[in-house]
């Protein structure tokens, strides 16, 4: 049993706290949300925590994670180790690393997929950091994971920013294969000879080289709305995606499909495109062919 304080009670720290804790560690967790919170304070979950004591934090990427580092450089003690598990750009991982070395404090950051299944299923983890630290870590780390083989849930990525510059990899890869899936589903309702669009894609989950988990969320989702009707196309996207690509430019690295991806979620916000204005309009002009007014 090792124990751990934690940062951030949301949708994946919550589920988090409750698989480490279904394994016999002991969490304490600090949230604003006092509803779900084991402390008041970061103070006064530190003081409820064994020297030497292990934190991870799970909050929002950017200024959040960032102040929340600072926070427990000032609370924590030489020997002490903090884990960012959040979605944090890798670049970020270099300053937080050092603001904690100044004082003696270890760190590791933790690419974390597996969002709301992970309670149930295990969540893929990708670190970051000294191997001594990580090893230090490794209960908690297989407390996380899914069962089976640690090297197909867990990676030991490289030094510290390798973990989030994975999780910032998959996260891109994960565009290209949802935008895929969703083209699919897209030509598969175009066409009239198709008479049963959700038969079709629930029957690719065996046996056919496109299945996955994604498939597989496909189907669950089609189930409960066959035509998707009660959603609308608006797609954010967390950031990453962004990242990834002004990685491969900065490798010159080709990446088509996830720019494409990326680039296909900007287009479902603008409800009323005036580049799409612009591509009507110069079709009717050297080639007369028929625009849509408006109102028409």
């Amino acid at each position: 049993m090792v124990q751990l304080g934690l940062v951030g009670l949301g949708r994946m720290g919550f589920n988090m706290r409750e698989r480490l804790r279904a394994a016999g560690h002991e969490v304490v967790g600090y949230d604003r949300n006092e509803a779900v919170s084991d402390s008041t304070s970061l103070a006064d979950m530190v003081s409820k925590l064994d020297a030497p004591r292990t934190v991870w934090v799970m909050v929002p990427a950017g200024g959040p994670t960032r102040e929340t580092v600072a926070q427990l450089g000032e609370l924590l003690a030489e020997g002490d180790l903090v884990i960012d598990g959040g979605n944090s750009r890798f670049t970020d991982d270099t300053h937080n690393a050092e603001v904690l070395s100044a004082k003696g404090i270890g760190y590791l950051d933790c690419g974390v997929s597996g969002g709301v299944w992970g309670k149930e299923n295990g969540y893929g983890l990708m670190v970051g950091g000294d191997k001594e630290l990580v090893e230090r870590a490794m209960p908690i780390f297989d407390a996380l994971r899914p069962d089976g083989p640690r090297e197909e849930g867990f990676s030991h990525a490289g030094s510290v920013g390798a973990g989030h510059y994975a999780k910032m990899i998959h996260n891109g890869i994960e565009y290209g294969l949802m935008q895929a899936y969703a083209e699919g589903f897209e030509l598969l309702e175009a066409a009239k000879v198709v008479e049963d669009v959700p038969a079709v894609i629930k029957g690719w989950q065996r046996g056919t080289v496109v299945r996955s988990w994604l498939l597989d969320l496909l189907v669950r989702a089609l189930d409960e709305d066959p035509e998707l009707d009660d959603l609308e196309g608006y797609v954010e996207d967390s950031g990453e995606g962004r990242w990834t690509l002004e990685e491969a430019i900065n490798h010159a690295v080709p990446a088509p499909v996830i720019s494409a991806a990326l680039f296909a979620r900007f287009a479902s916000r603008r409800k009323d495109s005036s580049a799409m204005r612009a591509v009507a309009a110069l079709r009717n002009q050297f080639g007369g062919h028929a625009v849509k007014k408006v109102g028409e």
